[in-house]
């Protein structure tokens, strides 16, 4: 038996939260599902999230234990990631090369402002 049951945020350092929060929602247009004060943090409590997800991502305050700019291994899943990529390229997100080999689903890399890097591929 296990005791969990599903994974519900993962945080990504970031060194701005309003800057963050204005990118997370507007260049990928996810949705804000809280944004809490938490002065004890050293700032507040911001989770977004695609549409649906049952999974959100906390954009927390950056520190020099948890720095910002880091390969985050989030992998998020679009129906199209061909058409993804060209609109991330074109409304002038941070975005890598598009890969496509044969048997594995598209996939490319993107980047928030602070450098964060997360991974998109074809559901």
């Amino acid at each position: 038996m296990t005791h969990i049951s599903e994974i519900r945020t993962v945080g990504v350092p970031v060194t701005d939260q309003d800057r963050a929060l204005a990118f997370y929602t507007g260049a990928l247009g996810f949705e804000l599902l809280m944004d809490a004060p938490l002065p004890q943090f050293g700032g507040r409590w911001i989770v977004v999230a695609p549409g649906g997800s049952s999974a959100g991502i906390a954009l927390v305050p950056a520190s020099e234990s948890n720095p910002a700019g880091v390969d985050t291994r989030i992998r998020m899943a679009s129906p199209d990631a061909k058409a993804a990529h060209q609109h991330y390229l074109t409304t002038g997100v941070d975005t890598d090369e598009l890969l496509e080999w044969p048997g594995v689903p598209p996939m490319f890399s993107l980047h928030d402002p602070d450098g964060n890097r997360l991974y998109v591929s074809q559901a």
